[in-house]
């Protein structure tokens, strides 16, 4: 089974219990970790970072739950540029998505599930792309 790249949407979910979102993201977070590593990269641990005052807090939270560290591949750097490019082709105004791309982008040329509950765009432009969501 494919290692698991896990969005921040679904660790923030869990870290500020979420009223609606808890349980989903939660019980998610327990069977992809049944099945196999669960990891997050740089961009993912800069928008969960956000919750925390200290680094060391962060830090001990991730390795408490268990989040393996993974850099971001040079070739996701291109896969994700290009699938904004499109996007922006396509009418797409927001300019703060690339971080989406990047992390879509990671999962597909990785071979990683990405697990999110945030899925309409990651399976639009990363068709390929194991998707576990809502």
């Amino acid at each position: 089974m494919a290692d698991t790249l896990v969005d921040s949407n679904v660790l923030l979910d869990v870290l500020t219990e979420d009223a609606r979102w808890f349980g989903w993201s939660s019980e998610a977070l327990a069977r992809r970790a049944e099945e196999s590593a669960l990891v997050i990269n740089p961009i993912i641990y800069a928008e969960v970072s956000i919750g925390f005052s200290r680094i060391e807090d962060l830090d001990e939270t991730l390795n408490a739950a268990g989040l393996e560290r993974r850099p971001l591949p040079w070739e996701a750097g291109f896969l994700a540029g290009k699938c904004f490019q499109r996007y922006r082709r396509r009418g797409g105004v927001r300019t703060a998505t690339l971080p989406d791309f990047y992390i879509g982008a990671h999962a597909a040329v990785s071979g990683l599930v990405l697990l999110t509950r945030d899925a309409a765009r990651y399976r639009t432009y990363f068709p390929g792309l194991e998707v576990v969501s809502p």
